[in-house]
């Protein structure tokens, strides 16, 4: 039985050009929080990623489903060891606890979409990330020591968000 209709939540329209978008910058890489946790019950959230050329995180893996759309560029994908380029138009879905990773190595900016179900990742961005004015705001100039600590808080809250670095 489909349960009754929840009118407490509404309608929900992404645009990552609306004011009220929120910017992260992490790792070199701008992130527009489209759709949040909080927008869905915690049943998953939807990042915009702008990952310029050199751009990625460090190897890792997670407890829940991550699926990437390819919308400017390419990126090259490492999935269990194996790597896989990955250009616009295509879509990859990491199951949960694969470890893997994604660099730009294509010697351009690359545009995507990241859903995760359920959500989580979206605030575990917000708590290691700087928030940034938008797409074109340059990314903070970190001493070394707030790189230090960044590193630190991501180490730190890893298991919180059901991540681990490898």
């Amino acid at each position: 039985m489909i349960p009754d209709d929840d009118p407490t939540r509404t309608l929900t329209v992404a645009d990552p050009d609306d004011p009220a978008t929120t910017f992260v910058s992490l790792v070199g890489n701008t992130y527009a929080m489209l759709i949040t946790g909080a927008q869905t019950n915690g049943r998953y959230c939807l990042i915009d990623m702008c990952v310029p050329d050199g751009g990625g995180p460090p190897p890792h893996r997670h407890d829940f489903e991550e699926m990437f759309t390819v919308l400017e560029g390419e990126l090259e994908f490492t999935f269990r060891g194996e790597k896989h380029v990955v250009k616009a138009g295509s879509t990859v879905n990491i199951p949960a606890n694969a470890p893997h990773f994604f660099r730009n190595t294509s010697g351009a900016p690359a545009r995507m979409l990241c859903m995760c179900t359920p959500a989580g990742q979206d605030e575990y961005f917000l708590r290691i990330g700087t928030v940034v004015d938008g797409w074109d705001a340059p990314p903070p100039q970190l001493t070394d020591d707030e790189r230090a600590d960044q590193r630190r808080r991501a180490g730190e809250l890893a298991s919180t968000y059901r991540s681990e670095f490898l």
